[in-house]
């Protein structure tokens, strides 16, 4: 490793000011600052000093998502094979080909089976948002000049993880260059965005190619099969047109978006970000409070629509709750700032994506846009907190 720094800063003096890639500089500092920590410290006294930075807060983000990418690629593969054999259609495609030339074969009982061809349908789909995304970070910060941060890292890991198996890669690239360009560098880039990056690149894709991110057959993996998802089937009869069990729903081993399925693995997500200081406990309790409440009351109201007959303790494993209350109404950028504010955004999250969920019968997902929505409200919500507190000093003199 000495030696691989050593032949990095000794290109130094050509991406420095007046060298001759100085243009080129956000790519070497970025290159860098990922391999090796920076060797400038701040000097002075007026400066805040915290062991915390950007780019120690994006890691671990990105070690919590790690048991949800494991559960992607395991449990992707294993929805494939399971259909598969139920179903019998006769599995085709390079990464068929491939599982079977290594000697592996298709089936769900092997472990290693589910887990590798699961790989190779979220690999490249990783692969695609790193480097499309990856691209416009370092278009936009060698145009600005200033350095390509870590802010992409997340988003490039949390992109893949709410997408279906079955994506096209060529809509996987553009979408997460609509959410990267539209929805977050058109506003300054990391921590000027008011939208969550990649929930904004899904919603665009939600609408704009409703086909293959919605419907029956874009869940599992096999060309020709459909199958509603656990949340699709609660949507038409309620929980009694569920074929799962509620276990099968918390552990994961249920049709979905890839790394949306699996509520253990984003508990244990959210418990790595309320341990390290990094989530927010107030978001993640009142965004649950909202669920629990609004499902009850719809329970009570009743009424011909199934999914008001869907007890809380099914809504919280069914879908994205999970997910999206762990990882997405936790960004520090887009969520309210204040503690109070932090209540009041996470709860009106909760209601109202069991009210998207509930009452619309052709959507029957409403995290997405429940966040959506409280982002643009958030900056709103933490002016009112302010002011708030501003007049209560100015009251006590």
């Amino acid at each position: 490793m000495k030696f691989l720094k050593d032949a990095i800063e000794s290109k130094h003096d050509l991406f420095a000011k007046g060298g001759k890639l100085e243009k080129f500089y956000p790519i070497y500092e970025a290159i860098d600052t990922f391999l090796f920590t920076p060797k400038e410290t701040t000097k002075g006294s007026v400066h805040v000093r915290d062991s915390l930075d950007l780019k120690r807060l994006m890691m671990t983000v990105a070690w919590a998502l790690g048991p949800c990418i494991l559960m992607a690629m395991y449990n992707t593969g294993l929805q494939a094979n399971l259909a598969l054999e139920s179903s019998g259609i006769a599995a085709s495609g390079w990464r068929a080909d491939l599982i079977n030339a290594i000697g592996i074969g298709l089936s769900s009982q092997s472990f290693v089976s589910n887990f590798i061809y699961g790989a190779l349908f979220f690999i490249p789909v990783f692969l695609v948002t790193n480097i499309v995304g990856g691209l416009w970070e370092t278009i936009f910060a060698t145009v600005r000049k200033h350095e390509i941060n870590e802010g992409f890292l997340v988003t490039g890991l949390l992109f893949p993880l709410i997408l279906p198996p079955t994506i096209p890669l060529w809509q996987v690239a553009v979408g997460i260059s609509f959410g990267v360009v539209i929805a977050k560098e058109v506003f300054g880039g990391t921590g000027k965005n008011i939208l969550n990056v990649a929930l904004s690149a899904r919603v665009f894709l939600f609408f704009a190619y409703p086909a293959q991110i919605s419907g029956d057959a874009v869940w599992t993996a096999v060309d020709g099969f459909t199958g509603a998802t656990a949340l699709g089937q609660a949507a038409s009869g309620g929980v009694s047109a569920l074929t799962i069990d509620w276990w099968d729903a918390f552990w994961g081993f249920i049709p979905g978006s890839m790394g949306e399925t699996s509520t253990a693995a984003c508990l244990f997500g959210a418990a790595f970000l309320l341990i390290t200081g990094i989530g927010s406990w107030r978001i993640m309790l009142s965004c649950t409070l909202g669920m629990i409440g609004m499902s009850m009351l719809l329970s009570s109201v009743g009424g011909e629509n199934p999914m008001y007959t869907i007890p809380w303790q099914w809504h919280f494993v069914l879908g994205s709750f999970a997910f999206a209350t762990a990882f997405m109404a936790t960004d520090p950028v887009t969520a309210a700032m204040t503690n109070t504010g932090r209540w009041v955004y996470g709860f009106c999250i909760g209601v109202l994506g069991i009210l998207i969920r509930s009452i619309n019968p052709a959507y029957p997902e409403g995290w997405m846009l429940a966040i959506l929505f409280m982002n643009t409200f958030a900056p709103l919500i933490d002016y009112f907190v302010v002011n708030a507190n501003i007049k209560r000093r100015v009251a006590r003199g």
